[in-house]
């Protein structure tokens, strides 16, 4: 039986990600060898649309282009991952990069300017709290 790994669904090729488009990556595809892949997309899972405005993270809070608070969202569709995670016996996670959900260490900073800071999506975080370990699509090199 192959140990189970949560994934970004769009790092698995799915249209979920706030462009209606997805990321799939080589080298996130190629773990289907040795692991069991379990995908989700958590701001889907926490009822956004896709496509979407994107969003950013800014003072804890989670806004909107527009800026509108989605906070709520996010915070749904993590707690909606953690137990898939928690289902599935996963221990490890591989997220996408620089997320508001799925970003691990370093995040857009709220501006929609493109710059990056140091921190957590809401997902990763989560998950992180939860004894999950984290890795980016930019980290597959650590499997």
């Amino acid at each position: 039986m192959k140990k189970p790994i949560l994934v970004s669904a769009c790092l698995l090729g799915q249209a979920c990600r706030y462009d209606g488009k997805s990321k799939p990556n080589e080298a996130v595809l190629a773990l289907m060898e040795k692991y069991e892949l379990i995908p989700v997309c958590p701001e889907a899972l926490g009822g956004l649309s896709i496509p979407r405005l994107p969003s950013e993270i800014r003072r804890g809070a989670v806004v909107s282009e527009n800026g509108a608070d989605v906070t709520e969202f996010f915070v749904t569709g993590a707690m909606e991952a953690l137990k898939i995670a928690k289902k599935h016996g996963c221990e490890t996670a591989v997220l996408k990069a620089r997320s508001p959900s799925c970003g691990s260490g370093e995040i857009y900073d709220g501006s929609f300017s493109g710059e990056l800071t140091e921190g957590d999506g809401i997902t990763a975080s989560l998950l992180k709290k939860n004894g999950i370990t984290v890795y980016t699509e930019d980290e597959i090199t650590v499997f």
